[in-house]
């Protein structure tokens, strides 16, 4: 680890930097062999010789047969082969690794491409059942009936297990310090019971090692490492000695160590639902090295442990937040008979310190106050309120120390240092808060906690940890912790005070809010829906065109009975509060208004079954141009029928079957109208769907599938009454554009509507765009940005069960201009972060995107022009 030496004193962060399981080198306790993925062995300790008649430099490159026997490396795959996870470590006891060799105890892990084999030298004869001697330690845990019982049981049994001189219990705090909170000692070593440890003394990376690997031993910190040899493989990279069991020890711990006066250590992590709760820590004044067959039982004991730390923790809290909802329901219960017992401060605040305690309650409603308990004064109620209308935004909030909220808070600590915060509307306006006066006490801590380090011959190190004397701490200004589950509560008292505060507001006037709200909605989706109802018929009436040959009546009568398909879809499905409707109805809806005379000839057969708004007026279209096309050029042309059938596949999808038979020879076509584009395209676009077209020349077969989102079922179809909508008598003519307004640029069009993108497509390729990429979804959107580079875009807000905010987040962070498009009007809510954006009302014309595109090209090269400015 390498340090800047300076004349400045500096903290404890440099420790973080430390690769610590990085270090080359391992314990002289054991050898170590890296072997690759074929068994050929890449790396050794360099003390190999002393447990095997080898040189090193005979071994490496060699196989791995040159260094063990047959038998050992068939045992050492079979155990790898249980390996489960990244973090994963196996173990073989009393294992000959040569023939009429002496036993090792194995340790196996993997460490990137490399397979680690570590051993030591077996010194249990026979230790017997080690799942048995877990389980009777474990059963003598169950018996402690107290947490500081069960927390003194945990240390006895390890210390008899493991020899040491001293074990303790070491819990950690949520800002990273930790405190002894059971120990095992021998006599006259001293006891370090209730001493505090800074969160330095723990390094970020060895937390993170601790999680990963749980038990880590320190023989003697006397003792020569021993480096692997190569130190660097053909990459330059030295191994990863994360999960090493023999793993050589960190200068800085080794000095942390010495000044404690320990020779010898081993620590057990505690992990608690996958995070590090706390350390099992062994200390000994002299060289010591417990058998890997007995560190293996510790750590299955403390696995164990663990496990009940976690089980003990959840039926404390379980059985607290019970308590908790059962007064919560009293309180609800107690207020429905008598709500003056809510302006009753005393009665309020015995029932709510009942579930959380405190020392005091505030009420604050409506700029009416209220105290019970110990509370600070008026002035300083009304201080924190407004302090609180900044920060609380209708969550519960807690701290222990009110001063880093308000200024001159100490000023009233004595009476209420901390506080609990529970909002009682939905606006940062009416609380309910519970006080906790300050709690002054002294931490014992074995040093200086906030002491600048000094430099040592490893360093920067705390000047105390030299001696590791005990340092008092007075911690003023702050009250008890209001812990996670006291949060918990907090939040169910929030929702039953929420539901009593209404229940005394005024109701006429809550519901001529609400009666408000509901009809600025009700305004806003009609005028959504009437936008994107006009852009769908403008879009109608531009892709169908006629050609040379069509006269002008021809063209009129084709928009005609498309624009009142739609009508008929809308009727239907308006007729159920814009609900679902039924699909048999569309069919004979269509049959009955094109071919009223051959109705006898569409034979549609299928359960009941109702398609819901937006697929109903998808279907609309596509059955429409079935109906026509059969009535001029197939099987409705002549004296030939169709047939229509529907089921529902496994995945509860509506598959459709449109059949003609008995017509005219069927050929493919040799030009694609848009009528053609309407069947093949609009399910798969506007729904997700799927639509196979085959011409076969018997008759036209089409295959149309709607996901199942889209479907309801019924068990049978409501009869209807079709409504007719008269046909605008005037058509939409076209607008003059500058065809280079767009040359040569890509512009990304999202919106879920293919007619709709279809005219803005045309359109935008009329302003010379040089392509346009049309996407209907979020996800596409997405993947067309990273895949076509568009130059702007231009967003719909609204994309059926999503929104396009995600797609301009993207867009805002690759600087790429785009506006967005809405049938909302002025009701559309924008993130705070695009409200600058331009909105284009739909529907989509040539004269509203002439004025916004150039406004959009100018503001995006307005703040390429800043951003220049700022890098020169």
């Amino acid at each position: 680890m390498n340090f800047t030496v300076t004349n400045d004193q500096v903290d404890l962060t440099n420790c973080d930097r430390e690769p610590i399981h990085l270090l080359g080198a391992i314990q002289p306790i054991g050898f170590l062999v890296a072997v690759s993925t074929d068994w050929l062995i890449s790396r050794v300790s360099a003390n190999i010789a002393d447990f095997f008649d080898v040189e090193i430099d005979d071994l490496i490159g060699q196989p791995s047969t040159a260094l063990f026997s047959p038998d050992a490396i068939h045992s050492m795959r079979n155990r790898l082969a249980l390996l489960r996870g990244t973090d994963a470590l196996e173990r073989l006891f009393r294992c000959a690794l040569t023939e009429g060799g002496r036993p090792f105890d194995i340790a196996l892990h993997m460490s990137g491409s490399y397979v680690i084999i570590e051993g030591e030298p077996s010194t249990e004869q026979n230790y017997g059942d080690a799942t048995g001697t877990v389980r009777a330690m474990i059963g003598r845990l169950e018996q402690a009936d107290t947490l500081t019982q069960f927390y003194n049981e945990g240390t006895r049994q390890i210390r008899a297990l493991t020899g040491f001189d001293r074990v303790m219990l070491y819990r950690l705090a949520e800002d990273g310090s930790g405190e002894v909170v059971s120990e095992s000692a021998k006599g006259g070593i001293g006891s370090f019971l209730g001493l505090h440890y800074p969160a330095t003394d723990i390094p970020k990376q060895a937390r993170e090692l601790y999680k990963r690997s749980l038990l880590r031993v320190i023989t003697d910190i006397s003792a020569i490492p021993v480096p692997i040899v190569p130190p660097l493989d053909e990459r330059k990279g030295p191994l990863d000695l994360s999960l090493s069991v023999l793993r050589s020890v960190s200068p800085i711990h080794i000095e942390y160590l010495r000044n404690m006066g320990v020779r010898a250590s081993m620590s057990i992590s505690l992990v608690v639902e996958g995070e590090l709760w706390g350390l099992i820590a062994c200390h000994h004044y002299n060289p010591r090295c417990p058998s890997f067959e007995r560190r293996s039982i510790a750590e299955m004991f403390a696995q164990m442990f663990s496990m009940h730390i976690e089980t003990r923790e959840r039926k404390y809290t379980v059985e607290y937040e019970r308590r908790a909802r059962t007064i919560s329901d009293q309180l609800l219960g107690a207020v429905a008979s008598d709500e003056s017992l809510l302006k009753d401060p005393d009665w309020l605040s015995d029932i709510l310190t009942s579930a959380i305690p405190a020392d005091g309650v505030g009420v604050w409603i409506n700029g009416n106050y209220a105290f019970a308990g110990h509370t600070p004064d008026t002035s300083s109620f009304a201080m924190i309120i407004k302090a609180l209308n900044g920060i609380a935004a209708g969550k519960v909030f807690a701290t222990d120390r009110i001063a880093d909220l308000v200024p001159d808070a100490a000023k009233f600590a004595s009476q209420a240092a901390g506080m609990l915060v529970i909002p009682i509307s939905r606006s940062p306006r009416d609380y309910v808060i519970l006080f906790r006066r300050e709690l002054v006490h002294s931490v014992r801590w074995a040093g200086n906690p906030q002491k600048p380090a000094q430099f040592g011959p490893n360093g920067p190190r705390l000047h105390p940890r030299e001696s590791f004397e005990e340092w008092k701490q007075l911690v003023e200004g702050k009250s008890q912790k209001f812990d996670v589950s006291e949060l918990r509560v907090a939040e169910t008292l929030r929702a039953t005070l929420i539901e009593v505060v209404l229940r005394l507001s005024d109701e006429a006037s809550v519901e001529r809010q609400a009666a408000t709200e509901r009809q600025d909605l009700l305004i806003a989706e009609l005028n959504h829906r009437v936008r994107n109802i006009l852009s769908l018929i403008r879009g109608l009436i531009r892709q169908s065109k006629p050609s040379e040959e069509t006269s002008i009546e021809d063209f009129v009568k084709i928009i005609d009975q498309r624009v009142h398909a739609l009508a008929r879809a809308h009727n239907q499905i308006t007729d159920d509060q814009w609900g679902p409707a039924p699909l048999r109805s569309l069919i004979d809806a269509e049959v009955a208004a094109f071919i009223h005379n051959k109705q006898g000839r569409v034979h549609a057969l299928g359960d009941p079954v109702l398609l819901k708004p937006q697929a109903y007026s998808t279907m609309a279209l596509v059955i429409h141009e079935l109906v026509t096309n059969s009535a001029k050029y197939g099987s409705l042309s002549t004296t030939g029928h169709v047939n229509v059938h529907w089921t529902r596949d496994n995945h509860g999808s509506l598959v459709i079957d449109w059949t003609e038979v008995g017509g005219p020879i069927v050929e493919q076509p040799t030009r694609r109208g848009f009528g053609t584009t309407i069947i093949t395209n609009s399910l798969p676009y506007d729904l997700g769907g799927k639509t196979d077209v085959e011409y076969a020349p018997e008759g036209l077969r089409v295959r149309m599938l709607v996901p199942a989102r889209h479907i309801v079922l019924a068990e049978a179809e409501p009869e209807r009454t079709q409504k007719h909508i008269p046909l605008p008598d005037a058509a939409v003519g076209r607008d003059k554009v500058d065809p280079s307004l767009l040359k040569g640029k890509t512009v990304l069009l999202v919106e879920d509507s293919l007619i709709i993108a279809l005219d803005a497509e045309e359109i935008l390729t009329r302003m010379g765009a040089l392509k346009v990429v049309a996407d209907g979804t979020v996800i596409g959107a997405v993947a067309a940005i990273d895949t076509e580079q568009p130059d702007l875009a231009i967003l719909d807000i609204n994309l059926g069960d999503h929104d396009s905010f995600p797609i301009a987040d993207r867009l805002d962070l690759l600087g790429i201009p785009f506006l967005f498009a809405t049938g909302y009007g002025e009701q559309a809510k924008l993130p705070d972060r695009h409200r600058p954006r331009v909105v284009l009302q739909k529907p989509y014309t040539i004269h509203m995107m002439a004025r916004a595109i150039p406004q959009l090209l100018q503001e995006a090269a307005l703040a390429i022009k800043a951003g220049s400015a700022v890098e020169d």
